[in-house]
C-alpha cells in the first residue's frame, strides 16, 4: 500500500492571483503598505496565523490584517475574480490516483478547513481521500502533525508516504515524518529551495510528477 498525501495551493490549484489579491485588499483597507509578492509568496503553505505573524510589523493588527484577508478570499471566490484554477493534469492525475489499486490519497494544506471542503467538495474528492488535513485542526506547517495524522488515518507507514508540495515547508514536514518528499516545479518556491530542503526529486510538469509517483509506488527509494 502507499499513502499520497498533497498540498494544495501551489501543487494542485494555481491560486497566486487571489492570494496576492486578497493581500492587496486588506493591506489597503488597514492603511498599510502591501508586503513584496516574494515575501508573501514565500510563506504560502504555512497557516494564516504564522503567515501574519511574519509579515506584520510590531505595531501592526496581525489578526485585523488576516480576518480582511479571510473576507478578501471568500468575497473574491463568491464573485468568480481572481479564481482558483488547477494546473494542468492535476484533477485528471488525482483522480486515477484515487481509482488505483493499492493507493490512498489525504490532502495535507495550509488551507482553512472551509477552503479544504469547498475544493474537495468542486472536484468530486469526498470518497477519494482517506484524510484531508487542514491549517484550522493541525500546528502550521512544517510541523510533522498533519503527515502523522493522516497516516494514522490510512494505515500507513512513514516508508509507504509520500508527500508532494511545492513549498519549502512541505518538504521539512516531509523529511521531519520520516516520509518521501517530491516537490514540484511550477509552484511558489524554487526547485534548488525544495532541493535544500530534502526533496528526493522535484517534479518539472504533472507529467513527470506522475511517472515519480508510478516509481513511488513501485520502489522505497526515488532518484535525486
Amino acid at each position: 500500500m502507499r499513502l499520497i498525501i498533497f498540498d494544495i495551493d501551489g501543487t494542485l490549484l494555481d491560486s497566486k492571483a487571489i492570494i496576492l489579491a486578497a493581500h492587496a485588499a486588506t493591506y489597503a483597507q488597514h492603511g498599510l503598505p502591501t508586503p513584496s509578492e516574494a515575501a508573501i509568496m514565500g510563506l504560502v503553505g504555512m497557516s494564516l496565523p504564522e503567515i501574519f505573524r511574519i509579515l506584520a510589523g510590531p505595531d501592526d493588527p496581525a489578526e485585523s490584517l488576516m480576518t480582511g484577508y479571510q473576507q478578501a478570499v471568500w468575497e473574491f471566490r463568491a464573485t468568480g475574480l481572481h479564481a482558483e484554477r488547477p494546473f494542468p493534469g492535476a484533477i485528471e492525475l488525482v483522480d486515477r490516483l484515487g481509482v488505483t489499486p493499492g493507493v490512498k490519497l489525504a490532502l495535507a494544506t495550509g488551507k482553512g478547513r472551509r477552503g479544504t471542503d469547498r475544493v474537495i467538495a468542486q472536484y468530486g474528492w469526498q470518497n477519494i481521500l482517506s484524510s484531508s488535513q487542514s491549517a484550522d485542526e493541525n500546528p502550521s506547517k512544517p510541523d510533522p502533525t498533519m503527515l502523522n495524522r493522516a497516516m494514522a488515518i490510512a494505515g500507513a507507514t512513514p516508508a509507504e508516504t509520500v508527500m508532494i508540495g511545492d513549498a519549502v515547508f512541505d518538504m521539512q514536514m516531509a523529511v521531519s515524518a520520516g516520509v518521501t518528499p517530491i516537490g514540484v516545479a511550477w509552484g511558489h518556491q524554487p526547485t534548488e529551495a525544495l532541493i535544500a530542503a530534502g526533496a528526493v526529486a522535484v517534479a518539472t510538469d504533472m507529467a513527470d510528477l506522475a511517472k515519480l509517483i508510478d516509481t513511488a509506488l513501485i520502489d522505497q527509494r526515488l532518484p535525486r
